[in-house]
């Protein structure tokens, strides 16, 4: 192998400090994406030999090839087996994302008639305030486009964004802004949400005028988890009214479901403004009145920009936002 030094029964790599993509085009195989995967998840040899079914030679002589075709080690022997380099990690997010973006393909063209299939994931508040009507517009403007969504907590939909599992978000910001080595991701912001402290129809934070943060500070709340924008923002002002932010009663996610919970009276919450679309009081709520305010959070579409994504290019149109998205190198 071109510029390799063989040790042992693993190869590594010898002085390559040029990067050659035809030369893993024309030798990386989908069989190698597996076998790094493979590899990553068995974490030896051995494991990665029995979840492949294959011989532990043919195994190593495969890994061989693939480091060949990256011209960087990819994996370190240790005690405990392999350990991906720094490199390797790339390669394997990289193989994860490759293979799935594979299955996606398979589904798209097994469709009769042809479709394009699009992978959007959102938070709840999100799902079920914004989103409806620009998948109207997607509708109207793009009817052969169809849609997959995913509603879960935003750190899970980052993952499985930087995954390949979904082409692109719809959400409020994470509390930070993760980057997978190899795979930077696009923010374009598209709008910010305000944010109301809602309190059970008797409670009396709900019938004064106004509220302090300190007083509030005191009373029985129910919060969404510390992964989350509102979260982060709630501590915030806590924390700039010289308050140490209260401990949640409940933690929950869902601000629909917090809705409820305030409801039936078990503490006082914070919701974004598009779950209040009904008065409060016929949701069985009240507004708190609150000085300050919480702070407006952005809300963004967020894609992967290493490589360009025709399905993303049909929701940004649907979306109006201008320019390509991927801006060229």
């Amino acid at each position: 192998m071109d510029g390799w030094q063989t040790s042992g029964n693993h190869s590594t790599p010898g002085n390559m400090h040029d990067f050659d993509p035809q030369r893993l085009l024309s030798r990386l195989r989908f069989k190698h994406l597996q076998l790094l995967l493979a590899l990553h998840q068995g974490g030896s040899l051995r494991a990665a030999a029995g979840l492949m079914h294959l011989t532990q030679p043919a195994l190593s002589k495969a890994l061989g090839e693939i480091e060949a075709a990256f011209g960087v080690a990819l994996f370190l022997r240790n005690a405990r087996g392999l350990e991906p380099t720094a490199q390797g990690e790339i390669a394997i997010r990289g193989a994860a994302m490759l293979l799935a973006e594979l299955r996606h393909l398979g589904s798209e063209t097994a469709q009769q008639p042809a479709i394009t299939l699009l992978r959007i994931g959102t938070p709840p508040f999100v799902a079920q305030g914004y989103l409806p009507g620009v998948l109207a517009d997607l509708a109207a403007q793009q009817p052969h486009v169809r849609v997959q969504l995913k509603e879960e907590r935003v750190p899970l939909l980052v993952q499985c964004l930087l995954d390949g599992q979904l082409d692109a978000l719809i959400t409020s910001y994470p509390t930070e802004l993760p980057e997978a080595a190899g795979q930077p991701l696009r923010y374009e912001k598209l709008f910010d949400t305000g944010f109301t402290v809602i309190a059970p129809p008797d409670h009396p934070a709900g019938h004064a005028r106004s509220n302090r943060w300190e007083e509030l500070a005191r009373q029985r709340w129910i919060l969404p988890t510390r992964s989350s924008m509102l979260r982060r923002m709630m501590e915030e002002v806590f924390r700039r009214e010289g308050v140490i932010a209260p401990t949640p009663v409940i933690e929950s996610t869902s601000p629909f479901t917090n809705l409820q919970l305030v409801r039936a009276g078990l503490g006082l919450s914070a919701v974004p403004d598009s779950t209040l679309q009904a008065s409060p009081r016929s949701l069985g709520v009240r507004r708190v009145h609150v000085t300050p305010a919480i702070s407006m959070g952005p809300v963004a579409l967020i894609y992967r920009s290493a490589v360009a994504n025709p399905r993303v290019a049909l929701l940004r149109a649907t979306l109006g936002l201008p320019g390509p998205a991927v801006e060229p190198p």
